[in-house]
């Protein structure tokens, strides 16, 4: 079983019952951050000391207060955590059900279960925990899994979510250019970056660029 494990969750109510749980299962040291940040710093300094964490259970919404935040939701930990232990065992512990975000999270970020909270989660979660420790296979909550079998959903690339969040922010096609450009992304041209975004309205049956972003920001893409 795990021996050490990190719980990324601002309600301290979630968070206690998951612990309560993790404890049943034997695991050694498991330890929580309310705020994505922290429990970014504990991954990194774990590391620093050659003592890293197994596994991190994470959210995905985290509710902003008077703290400013770098990181400021389970998304952003995963991806910030890969980048600095990308071996590490990951579960989204989170309310959402959108089919393209669950997707999105198992094919861009890697996650290796997904359990759904609900009167059934805590069980689900214990599940998840013992069927990751034991194998490579995605896990998901049984109510849930079509989003992962349904063949009729577009492959969602990192490049598409990447691009959808600069074009929410107002970017043209020459600002994301230049942002691909210094991130290494390709393609990076104005031409293709133009085509790909024609292609999702295509998809999505959007009729235009801020109907496309409401469409992703509906499905819970960006």
């Amino acid at each position: 079983m795990f021996k050490k494990v990190l719980v990324a969750e601002d309600l301290d109510s979630i968070s206690i019952t998951v612990v309560q749980a993790l404890e049943t299962l034997s695991i050694q040291e498991i330890e929580h951050s309310k705020y994505c940040d922290d429990a970014f710093l504990k991954i990194k300094k774990a590391l620093h000391d050659n003592a890293p964490y197994d596994l991190l259970i994470t959210d995905l919404s985290f509710k902003s207060d008077h703290r400013e935040n770098k990181l400021t939701c389970g998304d952003e930990l995963i991806e910030a955590v890969k980048q600095i232990q990308p071996d590490i065992k990951t579960i989204v512990f989170s309310i959402e059900d959108k089919s393209y975000r669950i997707k999105s999270l198992f094919n861009n970020l890697g996650i290796n279960a997904y359990v759904s909270k609900s009167r059934t989660s805590i069980p689900e979660l214990k599940i998840a925990v013992e069927n990751i420790f034991k194998t490579e296979e995605k896990n998901v909550s049984s109510k849930l899994a079509y989003a992962l079998n349904d063949k009729s959903l577009l492959e969602i690339e990192a490049y598409d979510i990447s691009l959808l969040k600069l074009l929410s922010n107002g970017c043209t096609l020459d600002e994301i250019s230049i942002s691909f450009k210094n991130s290494g992304i390709i393609p990076n041209g104005s031409s293709s970056i133009e085509k790909r975004i024609n292609k999702l309205k295509i998809y999505f049956k959007a009729n235009n660029n801020v109907h496309l972003i409401a469409i992703a920001k509906d499905l819970g893409l960006i």
